[in-house]
């Protein structure tokens, strides 16, 4: 319409033209005609070009400039004193498919692997100056300033739907009072006994799920297991606040089972150190003392369920190495003692297969490893003392019905007497601070911090009997 509009004053102005200077300019006039239209058509496939531009942007939704990240894996190592080549290389190069993961965490991987394949998912690299979108690949290594461009429609894509659980506000009490320490990186716990660390088939509840419910405190993302502790079993449990700090963390626990297996335990440095008390059946032949021996998974009852063994054959394909160093704290004449056990690897039931199998006394209340001890023991009966009362008041109080006020060495059946009591790691938020500020700086220094955490009730029960 406005082409028409303005085709029909320029011909309008080139008769005019044509009758002041006559016919024999008609040429002039004709070509005056032509370049306006063409004015007019360039004007017009201009704008057109402008709206489709628009219509483009608004089809895309623009993630934020990409700038290089912190390797955690290679902080967790150099913290740990891993001896590499890559010592103060802290700062990594992501994907494009794990740069749009960390921008977009509640997005599932699933879907975002999907736009990949079906290749609709862009970049604009920082030195373009056309901006123009090309296609990139999940796998390619994103650039300073590089911009990822995904779909609009991924904006709509509605949240995961949280499933509610009916929790009162003695259960969030209770989770907040087994709080040990938090900073920015890390939230640790004293993880009750009877507890799952993790959720899975026939658990209704379990403390991840717990501590993303009632212990984000404000942050975006909930708190991340690093490491694990049996169900039965109590004490220190650290998980990473953010993905950052659990990569780190996930690194430095790794690499101590690491470095214990394949270094002489002397010259290694522990820059994680964490110490279990335990109450045995019996009395170690001495009174500490290191445990090597390998390790390995066996089936048992035509194979419906399996348990971890001292393997014969180091070279078996399913042995690993487990290293523990011991000592005793206190014997009791009745037939226990206190062992203080600092596992310097992490396998599976490590703890329980050293005491049970190459000890020969195997922890109170482990009825997997040590059910033949447990047959032919005595039932005790002790006098009342004040963690009775305290034991009384807990079955009162127990949110969870974790039977926390049960389960001493005075009970019929014992609970796991196993407990994760001190703890020493470096300090991640100081580490992460430093790595920020100087890419090459050493970290292999970097303070620690130390955790200590109470008894739980049934082994301070125990303690108080055993020592009255």
């Amino acid at each position: 319409m406005a082409e028409r509009s303005v085709l029909r004053r320029a011909s309008v102005y080139c008769r005019r033209f044509t009758a002041v200077l006559g016919d024999e300019n008609s040429l002039s006039s004709g070509f005056f005609l032509r370049r306006c239209h063409c004015a007019t058509t360039t004007a017009q496939a201009g704008a057109e070009r402008e709206g489709e531009s628009a219509k483009r942007r608004d089809k895309w939704f623009t993630l934020p400039p990409y700038t290089p990240s912190i390797d955690g894996a290679a902080l967790g190592k150099e913290l740990a004193g891993r001896r590499s080549d890559t010592m103060g290389k802290t700062v990594t190069t992501l994907t494009a498919l794990k740069w749009v993961l960390h921008c977009c965490p509640e997005l599932p991987r699933s879907l975002v692997q999907k736009l990949f394949r079906l290749r609709q998912v862009r970049r604009v690299s920082a030195p373009d100056q056309e901006q123009q979108c090309k296609r990139v690949n999940a796998k390619d290594f994103m650039n300073t300033g590089d911009k990822i461009l995904l779909p609009v429609t991924v904006e709509k894509f509605p949240a995961e739907k949280e499933v509610e659980h009916l929790y009162s506000e003695e259960q969030r009490e209770f989770l907040h009072s087994i709080e040990l320490y938090k900073d920015p990186t890390i939230l640790v716990v004293n993880k009750p006994p009877g507890m799952p660390v993790q959720g899975g088939v026939g658990i209704k509840r379990s403390l991840d799920e717990l501590a993303a419910k009632y212990m984000r405190y404000g942050y975006p993302e909930p708190p991340r297991l690093v490491h694990r502790l049996d169900r039965d079993c109590s004490g220190i449990l650290v998980m990473g606040r953010t993905q950052l700090s659990a990569t780190v963390l996930h690194s430095i626990f790794r690499e101590k089972t690491f470095e214990a297996s394949n270094d002489d335990l002397e010259s290694t440095k522990r820059n994680l150190q964490k110490k279990y008390w335990a109450l045995v059946i019996g009395c170690p032949r001495r009174a500490g003392g290191i445990i090597s021996v390998p390790l390995g998974k066996v089936m048992v009852d035509n194979g419906k369920s399996d348990r971890i063994t001292v393997m014969d054959d180091d070279k078996a394909q399913s042995a690993q190495f487990a290293v523990t160093e011991y000592r005793v704290i206190e014997a009791s004449d009745k037939g226990y003692t206190w062992l203080e056990l600092s596992p310097l690897t992490g396998r599976k039931h490590q703890l329980r297969v050293h005491c049970a199998e190459v000890l020969g006394t195997p922890i109170l209340g482990d009825y997997r490893y040590g059910w033949q001890a447990h047959r032919k023991l005595k039932h005790l009966h002790l006098p009342r003392s004040a963690s009775d009362t305290l034991s009384e008041r807990l079955l009162k109080e127990d949110p969870f019905g974790l039977g926390l006020g049960n389960g001493s060495v005075s009970d019929k059946q014992p609970h796991l007497h196993l407990h994760c009591k001190e703890m020493v790691l470096p300090n991640i938020s100081l580490a992460l601070q430093r790595a920020q500020q100087v890419s090459d700086s050493n970290l292999a220094d970097v303070e620690t911090i130390k955790l200590v955490a109470p008894l739980p009730p049934h082994m301070q029960r125990t303690w108080d009997h055993l020592n009255s």
